[in-house]
């Protein structure tokens, strides 16, 4: 009887091991996710509990910066992050070498032009000074729509990746400082206009549908995502992660809690 129930065992403990191969849940599972303060964090806040239902534990570890959450995940101490959008991973990918992918999109945070000291664009004077971030794509970003707001004009080949150099046109000769992202919330009030990331303006809480001077249009390609190392990209705790950032749950928190100023990008 006892090497009966033994042999049971056995087959039952193999059964799961197999199971578990093709993409069950282990009820111990941890994911690491790294992510901006805002609104990335309370975002993944709202899913705890449906992938603690899946057996997954979610432990969501906050970053200020551009630049750590992808190299903490390309060395292996995150499972994924949540803080970039693609044109972003793209070039740092490539700048870094770092074997990447984002296996889901889940919104769009438009980037806006801010100002403490006036009230409209037209009030700019000559050789004002326009904060923007500094790295490479977000720099970019904010020279195209310094240009849509008919500030300035770039060369047509500049791209997403556009830099000062590429400016052809300044009628009003603005000064640009670039700066970390992070910071530019905080040198808001000593400049004249800063070209400043939602999550960032957020923290300050500048309403970016209300606050802004000038805004990028719903249609902005600049999603946000949900980036994991390529080798892992079919790891089914992290399919189930992707899943839960698409759901109907995290559509309802971020239409009801930003009201506008983050749109859903599923």
């Amino acid at each position: 009887m006892k090497k009966q129930v033994t042999s049971i065992l056995v087959t039952v403990l193999t059964g799961i091991l197999l199971f578990s191969s093709f993409g069950v849940i282990s009820a111990d599972t941890v994911l690491k996710v790294g992510a901006s303060p805002t609104p990335h964090v309370p975002i993944l806040e709202t899913i705890k509990s449906q992938l603690a239902q899946e057996g997954i534990t979610l432990k969501i570890i906050e970053f200020q910066d551009y630049v750590q959450p992808n190299l903490a995940l390309a060395e292996g101490e995150l499972d994924a992050n949540f803080f970039q959008h693609i044109p972003y991973l793209d070039q740092f990918c490539k700048d870094r070498k770092l074997d990447l992918t984002y296996i889901a999109k889940v919104h769009i945070e438009p980037i806006g032009v801010y100002s403490k000291k006036i009230k409209s664009l037209n009030d700019l004077k000559n050789k004002s000074i326009v904060a923007i971030p500094n790295d490479p794509t977000n720099g970019g970003r904010a020279l195209l729509l310094l240009q849509q707001a008919k500030l300035i004009e770039l060369r047509k080949d500049a791209g997403l990746s556009a830099t000062e150099l590429d400016i052809v046109k300044n009628p009003k000769n603005l000064r640009f400082k670039a700066l970390e992202a992070a910071q530019l919330p905080r040198v808001l009030p000593d400049v004249d206009i800063a070209v400043i990331n939602t999550n960032y303006a957020l923290t300050i809480n500048l309403v970016p549908t209300k606050d802004s001077l000038f805004i990028e249009g719903s249609e902005s390609p600049y999603a946000n995502i949900l980036v994991v190392r390529t080798t892992e990209k079919n790891n089914p705790a992290l399919l189930k992660l992707a899943q839960a950032l698409n759901s109907q749950t995290v559509k309802d928190f971020i239409m009801k809690e930003y009201k506008g100023s983050i749109v859903p990008a599923f």
